[in-house]
This record gives C-alpha cells, structure tokens and sequence, in this order.
C-alpha cells in the first residue's frame, strides 16, 4: 500500500483479511511523498487467484495508491497490478524472470492504432508496460524503503 488516508487503513486491513481469510494487522507509517497519508507493506502466500482478489478488493477506494504483485508459480504465470487514483487499475501477466508479457493482440491493436495516426507508438507501448503507473508510483516506492515488511501467510 502507497498510500493511504488515515480513515481508510482499517478498511484496507478488512479487505485484506477478508480476501486472506486471515486476522491482518498492517504496520502503518507515514507516507512523506504524500503528507497527510499512510503507508504499509506486507507480503503473503496464497493461491493463483489471490492477487486479483486481492486487487479487486482494493479498487474500490478512490483514494489508494497501491500495488500487488504475485510471483509466478508452475501453475500460473505472475501477475502485477498498480492502481493510482489519476490512473486507476494496470494488470500485467509476468513472466519467470519478471518481465512483463504482452499478448500478440494488444501489440497488434496498438501497432494498428499507431498506423492510422490515432496514437503515438511509442506511448501505446509504454501504457502497455504499465509506464504511466511506474512514473506516478515511483516516488511513493521510493519513500518506502528502509519500511517494515510484514509476512502474511494462508494456508493452501
């Protein structure tokens, strides 16, 4: 979590718990590249899915910054999703490595659109890879280090 108002942290931890099926207590500090908001990071085990869940979960706030990630497994590829207020929600499926991977119709659909001059190529492929998202979040993620991470496990 990036950031949030203080009044929504207790929402966040609600919903977190409730897509974990677990009693969640996140450490909160506050979010200096954004005065007046809160901060807090934690990671967890859980099975495909739970990054979506968990994300859909979260989206609803108009006031959040935050980012989920899930590690891919022989089972599932990864996944990642930022959300911003400005923005909203990005989802990107994510490979071993952690590369973003782009599937063959959206590259097509954006080579398409930049080909009859709709848009410009270069910025289609920079929302793709989630750019607008990274440039917004990044001094928030920046703020974060040296931050408290908290574990959180669920049993699959």
């Amino acid at each position: 979590m990036h950031s949030a108002p203080r009044a929504l942290c207790p929402h966040v931890e609600w919903a977190v718990a409730g897509v974990l099926g677990i009693r969640v207590n996140l450490d909160w500090i506050r979010q200096p590249a954004a005065p007046g908001t809160w901060r807090s990071e934690f990671s967890w085990q859980g099975r495909a899915g739970t990054a979506s869940q968990l994300a859909s979960a979260l989206r609803g706030w108009q006031m959040l910054r935050f980012e989920v990630t899930a590690e891919p497994s022989a089972a599932a590829e990864g996944e990642r999703y930022s959300c911003t207020p400005e923005l909203g929600i990005f989802h990107a499926v994510t490979g071993v490595h952690g590369d973003i991977l782009i599937p063959e119709d959206r590259l097509r659909a954006a080579l398409g659109r930049s080909q009859r001059g709709e848009t410009d190529l270069e910025a289609e492929i920079g929302r793709l890879l989630g750019k607008p998202w990274d440039d917004e979040l990044e001094p928030f993620r920046y703020a974060g280090e040296g931050a408290p991470v908290r574990w959180l496990h669920q049993v699959v």
